[in-house]
């Protein structure tokens, strides 16, 4: 998997997000995802939101992900 697949995956689930994503060893990256959606959610659904939109699809490709949310201020 690499950082552009995640990035595809959670703008597919999330139109309205700004999502940069990196990573450069195929296992660890790091995402940072800005959307409308997240305005009045805690970090934590932010997060569930986030997940849901890649599934199972990275299950055994991935072994780290983090994740930073926030809403537009």
């Amino acid at each position: 998997m690499e950082a552009l697949d995640i990035k595809k995956l959670i703008v597919a689930g999330m139109p309205d997000a700004i999502v940069e994503v990196s990573g450069d060893d195929g296992q660890h990256f790091e995402a940072h995802v800005k959307s409308p959606s997240f305005v009045g959610k805690g970090l934590v659904a932010q997060h569930k939101m986030v997940y849901a939109t890649l599934g199972t699809s990275f299950e055994g490709a991935l072994h780290a992900l983090s994740l930073k949310t926030s809403a537009p201020n």
